[in-house]
């Protein structure tokens, strides 16, 4: 029996140069792409080991967070696509980081991959001056969605790379 470890994820060099749309998506992908290496040769096992206590933050966590995330904000705000989450809900609100316990890593990834490829069709139509409403902020724009989410990717890598020092002692980039 083969035990599933995190695939190996090639980054892409973020952008130097480019229009402003090809600028933002590059730098997402390339946060996008820099959480998913910081899990790669892991196991299952070893993506749910925890910081350190009381917190429950773990990789695996991490990246079912970002899945929860990404479809928030560009599939459920700035589309209005009418879509469940994927791992919260009223009761849970918080599922994506507190159940990774007896979670399935590998389709937990395999989800997360195909959030990405339906965020970025929904999106690729939709001109980054396009805005919808939100309750908290008022009335926000795709372009904002893209700083934000770059800003939280940003955050949360951080947290990867401390996990990741924790799990094995591996650190960089």
């Amino acid at each position: 029996m083969t035990t599933w470890t995190a695939p190996k994820i090639e980054r892409v060099a973020e952008p130097f140069t480019g229009d402003e749309r090809a600028m933002l998506e590059g730098w997402l992908d390339w946060h996008r792409q820099t959480l998913l290496s910081k899990c790669t040769g892991l196991t299952a096992s070893q993506l749910k080991v925890a910081s350190v206590e009381p917190s429950n933050l773990t990789l695996l966590g991490l990246v079912r967070h970002m899945s929860e995330v990404e479809r928030a904000w560009f599939r459920q705000a700035a589309a209005g696509q009418d879509l469940p989450d994927i791992y919260c809900d009223d009761t849970n609100p918080d599922g994506d980081f507190d159940d990774v316990a007896n979670a399935d890593a590998e389709a937990n990834f395999t989800t997360h991959l195909a959030e990405l490829d339906a965020v970025r069709a929904t999106v690729a139509d939709l001109p980054l001056d396009h805005e919808f409403p939100n309750k908290r902020r008022g009335s926000i724009s795709l372009r904002w969605v893209y700083l934000h989410m770059i800003e939280e990717y940003a955050r949360h890598n951080g947290h990867a790379d401390l996990l990741r020092e924790r799990i094995d002692g591996v650190t960089g980039a």
